[in-house]
């Protein structure tokens, strides 16, 4: 990839560029939990987006998506929210100019082998991999964890998606054969080793496209916010979902609301899970941990209602499977991935037999993923005479 994205570089523009990649997410437990204050425990992956960039000496950015075959223009001066794939360029480059920060005019490249839509977080490995470089081109000399911060605050303000913080954090603080255990309120994490012996991670990608700033993601967010303002007259304490307990849940929500109870209720419960996965984790059981899983696709299904026929689909054909320790829909919701744990020996025969009754059933292919756990952000070439981070 090194090799092809210069190649494509030197192309479209001039000069040896500096490479950057960014990866993808999965995240074993703790779904819709970050913006409630909870915790959540993601991995980065090995398929990422990488990005070449250079600086060209004028006030002009000037950008082309491998991916998309597009090239795309546009004065420092002018930077604004597009209507594709740009934006989530542009989004890091106005708020490091809100932030004060000199950003000079560049030239950049950007491809991957993240899907599109398959709720890895191929949004957030874009705009991490964007700001990781252009910290590094300009000298900046911005931490992880502000960087972080500055690729959430692009997705808010010029994508439109109220994401919480695990994406760009799992994407820039992702370590090899680990999970990052993320308190997102205090943003306090330490990571776990995940050891999953005879099984492996694979994701079935539904192939059904969603857009989280059209779907229900900001709707149930607000539904979460209006749960815990309700307790909040009872509990003055409260802060967030994080706090409360389903005693709580049941005296504050439900005699005002049944469906904003279902929501609340099924995030203070994922929160629980999350602390006793990762028991399962450090005791290395697997089984224990799958358990957990089916049982976050049942909330996600039915009491968040999250999921879609699709995803449910696939949950409900693994389930009763003894080579599959544990699955659920993962992401944001309305499509994307299932993520499984399999057994090495049995994946290709279930790869084989899920694939054709996807295809029998719903009319539509199965994408599967096999992923391993890889490091976060990094330069994967420096240009000559820069220094090693």
């Amino acid at each position: 990839m090194i090799r092809y994205i210069s190649s494509v570089f030197t192309e479209k523009f001039t000069g040896d560029p500096l490479i950057v990649k960014s990866p993808g997410r999965i995240n074993i437990i703790g779904e819709h939990t970050d913006y409630n204050e909870g915790f959540v425990l993601p991995a980065a992956i090995d398929k990422g987006i990488y990005v070449a960039t250079d600086k060209n000496q004028s006030d002009q950015i000037n950008l082309y998506s491998v991916q998309f075959n597009e090239s795309f223009s546009i004065l420092l001066s002018d930077i604004a929210p597009q209507k594709s794939w740009p934006t989530y360029i542009l989004g890091v480059v106005f708020q490091l100019q809100q932030k004060g920060y000199p950003v000079k005019g560049f030239n950049m490249v950007i491809d991957g082998d993240v899907p599109v839509g398959a709720g890895l977080s191929s949004s957030a490995a874009v705009e991490c991999a964007v700001v990781y470089a252009l910290n590094q081109l300009f000298n900046f000399g911005l931490s992880k964890m502000e960087m972080v911060l500055i690729a959430q605050k692009a997705e808010h303000t010029f994508s439109g998606v109220l994401c919480g913080i695990m994406d760009m954090f799992a994407s820039m603080f992702g370590k090899k054969d680990q999970v990052i255990k993320l308190d997102c309120r205090s943003l306090e994490y330490d990571y776990k080793p995940i050891l999953l012996g005879d099984y492996s991670l694979v994701l079935f990608n539904t192939n059904v496209k969603h857009s989280l700033a059209s779907s229900a993601y900001n709707e149930r967010r607000q539904q979460c916010e209006q749960g815990v303002a309700w307790v909040r007259d009872f509990y003055p304490h409260v802060n967030s979902l994080r706090d409360i307990n389903l005693d709580m849940l049941k005296k504050g929500v439900l005699p005002k609301d049944k469906l904003i109870y279902k929501r609340c209720k099924f995030v203070v419960e994922e929160i629980q899970r999350l602390q006793v996965a990762c028991v399962n984790l450090e005791e290395g059981n697997i089984k224990e941990l799958g358990e957990k899983l089916f049982a976050t696709h049942k909330g996600l299904s039915e009491d968040y209602e999250v999921s879609c026929m699709e995803l449910d689909f696939l949950i409900d054909n693994v389930k009763n499977n003894s080579a599959v320790a544990g699955a659920r829909m993962m992401g944001g919701g309305f499509g994307g991935c299932t993520i499984n744990i399999v057994k090495h020996q049995n994946l290709d025969e279930l790869i084989e037999n899920l694939s054709g009754k996807y295809q029998l059933e719903m009319n539509k292919e199965l994408t599967p993923i096999i992923v391993n756990i890889e490091d976060g952000t990094s330069v994967l070439k420096f240009k000559p005479g820069k220094p090693s981070d």
